[in-house]
């Protein structure tokens, strides 16, 4: 018999009907399908409801913004090898061969900036957009 993980909303702490999110959506991110880092368990209220991230672009590009400022503390260094990619993300040798494919690499390495965006589906999320969609912020600045 196995014991099954039991997971919390992270907005709201309840185990009732927790859900994974994938922050960048797997059609807009696929090489972060199966990175833990891309996960958010979330309960079905704050997963699909009118305040959750397929339904208010406010808390999307929050959690975005969140994602991809832990991609770049996760990868501080200018350069990483495939081998260390594979293992800064705890990913398949064959996913971080994915994720290389397309970066060019340099003397060094894989430089960290190219990285992070191949890794948020080819582009660079900013605070500015969020301020454009501030008007629909669930939080009142207060971010969860």
């Amino acid at each position: 018999m196995s014991i099954r993980e039991i997971h919390h909303c992270s907005v709201c702490g309840t185990c009732y009907k927790v859900q994974l999110h994938h922050v960048a959506f797997r059609s807009q991110a696929p090489l972060l399908k199966n990175i833990s880092l891309n996960f958010k368990y979330l309960c079905n209220e704050h997963h699909q409801g009118k305040n959750g991230p397929h339904k208010n672009r406010y808390v999307d590009l929050t959690y975005k913004l969140e994602l991809q400022d832990k991609l770049i503390e996760l990868f501080s260094k200018d350069f990483y090898t495939e081998k260390e990619i594979q293992e800064l993300l705890n990913t398949t040798s064959s996913t971080a061969r994915k994720i290389c494919k397309r970066l060019r690499l340099y003397k060094g390495g894989y430089r960290n900036k190219e990285l992070v965006k191949r890794l948020m589906g080819d582009r660079i999320y900013t605070q500015e957009e969020l301020k454009d969609v501030e008007y629909e912020d669930p939080w009142g600045g207060v971010l969860k």
